[in-house]
């Protein structure tokens, strides 16, 4: 099996990525076709839908060993389960799966088709094995459940970012997005302590505080990429 296209988005490091594709339905980004890939007629009919799957590579997790059991984020790193009960990327084949929605399709661009989408999870330059379209009347069953997920609350952090900040709008409100799901380890609440990532050319630090409310503290850098 082999990547047939990748994935160009502001998430130049793992720390910071949205947990779960949708999360930040404003993060954008593209998929670009290996040239072998390039054949328009492979995406006849894509344009119809309105969001797809995409089946990728976890390439910054690729281990020798694998573990039965793993830490999901979500019961704060401390809890194991079965890696099959988790989406954790530490798995005995690293494949992951996102559903994202379909923006639109560039069929005039000079890299051949290119597909540009929102509310992606995945790291710049993730290598992308398939894509499939989201069918409403199998893939979406509103009586499922959601096992251990189910019983832990979700909470979103209070951004506030400071008022000499420049950043243009639509990097604001993909970091809102972002930052809002808390991107920090469940089991660090040291409200003192820095945290640091890149997104779109912007160094971005912020720290916590004990009331749910995120402070972006410093942000450098100034090109969106």
């Amino acid at each position: 099996m082999e990547a047939i296209a990748t994935i160009h988005c502001g998430f130049s490091s793992k720390f910071g990525i949205p947990r779960q594709s949708g999360l930040a339905a404003s993060v954008t980004g593209t998929i670009v076709f290996k040239p072998e890939y390039r054949d328009p007629s492979a995406l006849r009919g894509l344009e119809e839908f309105s969001h797809i799957w995409l089946i990728w590579k976890f390439s910054e997790s690729v281990r020798q060993q694998w573990s039965p059991t793993v830490r999901p984020p979500r019961l704060g790193g401390n809890t194991r389960m079965g890696v099959f009960a988790t989406r954790s990327p530490f798995r005995p084949n690293p494949i992951g799966l996102s559903c994202v929605k379909l923006e639109r399709i560039d069929f005039n661009s000079p890299d051949g088709p290119v597909i540009h989408i929102s509310g992606a999870d995945l790291m710049d330059g993730t290598p992308i094995f398939d894509i499939k379209p989201y069918i409403p009347y199998t893939d979406c069953q509103p009586n499922a459940t959601g096992g251990f997920t189910d019983r832990v609350d979700m909470h979103r952090l209070n951004v506030r970012f400071p008022e000499n900040c420049k950043v243009d709008s639509t990097t604001r409100q993909e970091l809102t997005e972002i930052l809002a799901e808390d991107p920090r380890p469940r089991y660090q609440n040291d409200p003192e302590r820095i945290y640091r990532f890149d997104y779109r050319g912007w160094n971005v630090s912020f720290k916590v505080d004990s009331q749910s409310n995120l402070t972006v503290t410093e942000m450098t850098g100034s090109r969106r990429k």
